[in-house]
């Protein structure tokens, strides 16, 4: 039997054999995690094995990291990935989007920087932690780069943490001030969760903004990604997803609608391929996320995965995944690079998961989907003043990977008495496939249409990852039900916007909350439930293993325990329910043996402990292969690392009354 450290040297030789694969798609190298997805491509591989299906069971916590002193007050929704590179680990933490450096072995403070953006920060649409930074380097320098809360791009010496003074004005380009046109400065709401990606020597942004669910006005500022020089801040290119006159693209926005739209922000992961000097963005909507009455035609580049030259900005390829969107349907994660092997020819390829449940798979340098993709007959609705794209796009293979619209197959049926019960609900609302519209609600109904992998979304931001070895990817997925209703706005709230989010029982949805665009209080309505249980049967959330090389779907497991509330229900007493996966948002992890993820929310521990699980399974098959406890859920995607011969994973959790935490594990001895 091999030793920790004799397996940690066969790792090591396994990451330098990769080391030689396309650097877009070979996983972790060296046994660091030197950005966000583990490489440029977002595989969120690590070509480790000393944490095993033998051992997962016997991890320990190797040190902790609290985040409630960086800023004012306690985060309780830490999203971040951290890195690992030279033995120092580099996190965002707090309510203040603190930068911290940690001994990657001990967890020991090395250093903190943190802006204090006051008024400038409060107004921001996306505030706390965000989801971490990136590190830059030529074998001289080191650099840390992260975007603040209030919208600012900072470089900092990555052995120290002080600002580099050369690097904008004295180490921050502002990036509102870089946007055109100009804004208000304070108060212009858009902002980023996610981080800056640096490839080569280019450092590319991305922008988010508010909820678009009941948008202030039809106008809004316009999305563009910007690339900027990681030694100076000077910036190099911008690239607009609203074309303008003469550009390709522009045709497809009706009435100038153009002019006053905004949104289409890239707020997810960017992914690069350097050796084809390639940045592939993943686009959001338009101006508003269930009504697009006032931006009619496909409005490109909404919806669309856009592949742009990452050193210039010049668009190369585009395929739009959503035709006039309704249904917040935005891309809401990274692009995986993956070089597969179809009908016997290597191809480069790019395959992109989404909140639809489809993983659209393309070749990365023409855009040609990989297999057929085909535009079919989209449903209509009867709102007011919309216009309805006649078709939308969809994928041949994979088939998708998780339920979308809602159909009577899809309602609980522990038993017959809650599956009429159902029945009897979703009567006063309008179901149907995939792309159904939302509806103008009214009380004789219908109330609202009600469907999955949209507004619900089936993945969103922590997205998937992939194994280069096998060719197998493995994104972690939720079913839950969404209300798409549609009301007049609150009197005086909104400017040449017809309806927001929102139904006769609700009202209009309106923002609430201090932390997240997607926090919100009123009109944003649940889905009906049938005493007290999901409207649907389980699985509620699960893990997917997709075979890029034939486009099949390997396994389906569920992923999370079944939650008291549905185990000790007085509807199912006497009925052996099977685990039911957890619905949520979590991001998977893929080593060379393990497909590794937390549950999503608290639940049922076997030491009766409130909290949750980290999961590992076989990558194979799915089988079990070992939990850990873990005191709140998972709330950042895990990353591992290879430190002094001793594997170590790392994952941020946090939520309800437990406040944002990184806890790193391993095995004992």
């Amino acid at each position: 039997m091999k030793s920790w450290q004799q397996r940690g040297c066969v790792a090591a030789i396994v990451v330098a054999s990769l080391a030689a694969a396309p650097r877009g798609q070979s996983g972790a190298p060296r046994g660091e995690w030197p950005t966000y997805g583990g490489d440029l491509g977002h595989t969120r591989y690590a070509a480790l094995d000393q944490i095993s299906a033998a051992n997962f069971d016997n991890l320990e916590v190797a040190w902790r990291f609290k985040t409630d002193n960086l800023g004012p007050r306690p985060e309780f929704n830490l999203q971040s990935t951290p890195l690992m590179v030279r033995g120092r680990l580099y996190s965002t933490g707090g309510t203040r989007r603190a930068v911290v450096a940690l001994d990657a072995g001990t967890g020991e403070l090395l250093w903190v920087h943190s802006e204090d953006e006051g008024a400038r920060a409060a107004a921001s649409p996306r505030q706390l932690s965000g989801r971490g930074l990136a590190y830059w380097n030529d074998g001289k320098e080191e650099r840390i780069l992260y975007v603040t809360s209030g919208y600012r791009l900072i470089a900092l010496d990555a052995r120290t943490g002080n600002p580099i003074a050369s690097f904008g004005r004295g180490g921050a380009v502002d990036l509102k001030a870089d946007l055109d046109p100009a804004m208000d400065l304070t108060n212009a709401p858009i902002g980023l969760h996610a981080t800056p990606i640096v490839a080569g020597n280019v450092v590319i942004v991305g922008a988010a903004f508010e909820t678009g669910a009941n948008p202030k006005s039809r106008r809004n500022v316009k999305g563009a990604v910007r690339g900027f020089d990681v030694r100076t801040g000077k910036r190099l290119w911008m690239f607009k997803t609203i074309p303008e006159p003469g550009e390709v693209g522009h045709e497809t926005w009706e009435n100038d609608s153009w002019a006053y739209t905004g949104n289409t922000g890239v707020w997810a992961q960017i992914s690069v391929d350097e050796e084809l000097g390639m940045a592939y963005l993943p686009v959001e909507l338009p101006t508003h996320d269930y009504y697009g009455g006032a931006r009619p035609g496909n409005g490109l580049f909404g919806e669309s995965l856009v592949a742009i030259d990452f050193r210039t900005g010049e668009r190369k390829w585009h395929y739009q995944l959503v035709h006039h969107g309704l249904w917040d349907m935005d891309i809401p994660c990274a692009p995986i690079l993956v070089d597969i092997r179809v009908n016997g020819r290597t191809i480069k390829a790019v395959a992109q998961p989404s909140k639809q449940a489809f993983l659209y798979v393309f070749d990365r340098v023409t855009g040609q989907p990989i297999w057929p993709i085909e535009e079919r007959p989209g449903p209509q609705g009867d709102t007011p003043g919309e216009k309805y794209s006649p078709t939308q796009p969809i994928p041949t293979r994979p088939l998708a990977y998780d339920r979308q619209g809602l159909a009577i197959d899809d309602l609980i049926d522990f038993t017959p008495e809650l599956r009429a019960e159902a029945m009897k609900t979703i009567a006063q609302y309008r179901i149907g496939p995939l792309f159904t519209p939302p509806a103008v609600s009214r009380a004789e109904g219908p109330i609202a249409t009600l469907a999955m992998a949209a507004q619900a979304p089936a993945t969103n931001w922590p997205g998937g990852a992939y194994d280069p070895e096998t060719h197998i990817l493995y994104v972690y997925s939720q079913s839950a039900v969404a209300t798409l209703g549609l009301v007049p706005p609150a009197e005086g709230t909104a400017d040449g916007v017809r309806y927001h989010q929102g139904t006769v029982l609700t009202g209009a949805r309106r923002t609430g909350g201090s932390g997240s665009a997607t926090a919100q209080a009123g009109g944003a309505a649940t889905a009906p439930t049938v005493q007290g249980l999901p409207l649907i049967k389980p699985p509620y959330g699960r893990i997917n293993a997709i075979n890029l090389d034939s486009g099949d779907i390997l396994w389906q497991v569920p992923h999370g325990e079944t939650p008291d509330a549905i185990r000790n229900h007085p509807a199912l007493k006497g009925l052996n329910i099977p685990r039911t996966g957890r619905p949520g948002q979590v991001g998977t992890l893929v080593t060379r043996t393990l497909v590794i993820a937390g549950e999503p929310g608290f639940g049922p521990t076997p030491s009766g402990q409130r909290g949750s699980m980290l999961r590992a399974y076989d990558k194979r098959t799915g089988a079990d292969a070992g939990a850990v406890y873990m005191p709140a859920p998972q709330t950042g995607s895990p990353m591992t690392y290879l430190l002094n011969g001793r594997q170590y994973l790392v994952v941020a959790i946090s939520g309800g009354s437990y406040s944002g935490e990184l806890v790193a594990f391993r095995l004992p001895g």
